[in-house]
């Protein structure tokens, strides 16, 4: 046997035809085609196992062009149909505003769309706030642009996946993502949010769940499932990928992802999906807004004060705001 391994290379530890790959998870020997399915079965069993879905709902895909979000909707796609889950699964994606960073991946998404036929939403920090981030880092600059960028693409999200109707929203967050939060959470020494980020899914206690059905997958086996789908896509399919994808698939284009952990706290405004008057969304556009964009950074009473205090001065006016509509005091 050792000496047949040694003549046809690796063989696949489930079927014993030629092995494609070592799994970083389990340290297998499999072709292509078994990885795909054992990946896709692991997958199922974790939806199924954690009850992530109920016949019928309608499920926004969190879609960023990268390789998380890509490998996503190709999976649930796939599993929607295999499975029979009966899900309306539709793509949502986030347009921040960030020139030969965001247009480009939005092509991908629009790829996706094509691919998987699944519809498309694209949801703006422009429309929704008035700013793009290129316009936020001219303004405030390199540095603290971050939690602009991670505060406004959360609540883009909810509105987004408000604007569809769904009823959950899954990310592409995987195994590597959680970790990450987990270090940096204990880093912080912030334990309430470190009791919570584990968790596959959030905000169940609010109006739109959000679900990370990759809570158990290494990154990098997501990036192998990439590499193969785009190998074994048919010619036609395969021409809507550029030469550069592979490359940029193989760093995340996720550049926001750790701020983009960032608590959003809740909203009092008719027009928001969640229900504490002056989010945080809220008290950095006011700052942007003020021409003061700093005041929105790290401790954010002393905005909201001043917000308060220039309203009394004014005879109670109110304050506009395209994300959250009008704030009364």
């Amino acid at each position: 046997m050792e000496q047949e391994r040694e003549r046809n290379g690796r063989l696949c530890c489930l079927c014993s035809g030629r092995a494609a790959l070592r799994r970083p998870k389990t340290l297998q020997q499999l072709c292509r085609e078994c990885f795909f399915r054992v990946f896709e079965d692991e997958i199922h069993q974790v939806i199924v196992s954690n009850g992530l879905f109920t016949r019928g709902e309608r499920v926004a895909i969190g879609a960023s062009g990268g390789k998380d979000s890509t490998v996503l909707a190709y999976v649930l796609a796939k599993l929607n149909q295999t499975h029979d889950y009966g899900l309306h699964l539709f793509l949502l994606s986030v347009d921040e505003g960030i020139t030969g960073y965001r247009d480009d991946s939005l092509e991908t998404v629009h790829r996706n769309q094509i691919q998987y036929g699944l519809p498309l939403k694209v949801v703006s920090y422009k429309d929704l706030y008035g700013w793009t981030m290129d316009e936020i880092v001219a303004t405030i600059g390199k540095k603290n642009n971050c939690t602009f960028c991670g505060v406004f693409r959360r609540q883009a999200l909810d509105r987004g996946a408000a604007l569809l109707k769904v009823d959950k929203l899954v990310t592409g967050h995987n195994a590597d993502d959680i970790a990450e939060t987990v270090l940096l959470n204990i880093l912080r020494g912030d334990i309430a949010r470190l009791s919570r980020c584990t968790s596959i899914t959030t905000g169940e206690d609010g109006p739109i769940p959000r679900c990370k059905p990759f809570k158990y997958t290494y990154e990098k086996e997501i990036a192998s499932i990439l590499q193969m789908l785009i190998v074994v896509l048919p010619e036609s399919s395969s021409k809507i990928w550029k030469d550069s994808d592979l490359g940029r698939f193989s760093t995340s284009l996720d550049q926001v992802r750790i701020s983009g952990f960032l608590q959003l706290q809740k909203c009092q405004s008719k027009e928001h999906v969640n229900g504490v008057k002056w989010c945080k969304a809220c008290v950095l556009l006011d700052g942007l807004n003020r021409g003061l964009p700093k005041l929105g950074i790290g401790r954010s009473h002393g905005v909201i004060g001043a917000s308060r205090d220039r309203n009394e001065r004014n005879g109670g006016k109110t304050i506009e705001s395209k994300q959250c509509g009008t704030l009364d005091f």
